[in-house]
């Protein structure tokens, strides 16, 4: 089976997005700035409109007029070789404007977003005559001989309630976090805000697939405008969890099949070769997406080839 593929990048935009949106008529967001005229981007560049405005979320304080900030996926490294290529970044975007100076030094920041404390990072900066302070949870500046304001915005250190958009960008939440951003979905009402909230779900739920499963599998305390919400991301996990079941199962159920004869071969042993755990999951959140037991049992006839007795043992 091949290992899935999660766009993280784009959650990311739309996370920082969301983070900012009560200021968002003061900023312009630029995903995947491209630096020159080579391949050479950073995934995204937040222009103040106005320097005067002090920006309320955390992550934004730091903020001056142009801010360039890379993101880094769970799994991938933040070391000093990212720190001092972000720092390049700042430079070309620096020296590229068409008048001399039009883009001062000190109206540049630079932030590198990871889920995980750069430990080795922080202890090389240090090493070597930089100061690493804390002023909010989550939020390291470094300070010393940087050419650029600079931050480190560890997610997973960030306070849940304020920050539940950057807080998602991880495939370790636990139930409470998953119900909280479900929560918090549920509360958006501008199209736009819908959208960039679909674009953090979608990583969010593709990360976090057992969460969610879990979720739906629960004590129903999950309120229908979740399981609304839910439905887009849900139904390829079931899509998915179908395929896989074929895989795993027609081979082994139709050789079982062949040895016992025809007729009753495909049903038993299609039965037997699927994991009981994979059917009963399908079942349960076809349940949960309101499917009465006459579709569930055809779906269970297309989809795994059982049929009569041997699906009526699943509803």
């Amino acid at each position: 089976m091949k290992e899935k593929k999660i766009q993280w990048h784009p959650g990311f935009a739309a996370a920082l997005d969301l983070e900012l949106r009560s200021d968002r008529e003061y900023l312009h967001f630029e995903k995947e700035y491209n630096l020159n005229t080579k391949p050479l981007a950073v995934d995204l560049l937040v222009i103040k409109k106005n320097a005067a405005v002090r920006l309320d979320n955390e992550i934004g304080r730091i903020f001056r007029g142009h801010n360039l900030l890379e993101y880094k996926s769970p799994g991938d490294h933040l070391n000093i070789d990212t720190f001092y290529k972000t720092i390049a970044y700042a430079c070309l975007y620096k020296s590229y404007e068409k008048t001399l100076n039009a883009v001062r030094a000190d109206d540049v920041t630079v932030s590198l977003v990871r889920e995980g404390k750069p430990e080795e990072l922080f202890g090389y900066l240090e090493e070597n005559g930089f100061r690493i302070t804390h002023p909010y949870r989550g939020i390291y500046y470094i300070e010393g001989p940087v050419m650029f304001l600079s931050q480190v915005v560890v997610t997973g250190e960030l306070e849940l309630e304020e920050h539940v958009w950057l807080r998602a960008l991880s495939e370790k939440l636990k139930e409470k976090e998953m119900r909280v951003l479900l929560e918090r979905t549920s509360c958006l009402t501008g199209k736009y805000d819908q959208e960039l909230a679909d674009s953090v779900l979608n990583v969010s739920a593709l990360a976090n697939e057992r969460v969610v499963e879990k979720l739906m599998e629960g004590d129903g305390s999950m309120s229908e405008a979740l399981l609304e919400i839910m439905k887009p991301m849900i139904e390829p996990m079931i899509e998915k969890q179908r395929q896989i079941a074929m895989e795993e199962g027609r081979s082994q159920g139709l050789r079982q099949g062949i040895s016992q004869g025809f007729s009753r071969g495909i049903d038993q042993g299609l039965k037997q070769g699927l994991s009981q755990g994979q059917i009963q999951g399908a079942v349960r959140m076809l349940r949960h997406l309101g499917y009465d037991d006459a579709v569930i049992r055809q779906e269970l006839w297309s989809e795994y080839g059982l049929s009569g007795k041997a699906a009526d043992e699943y509803l």
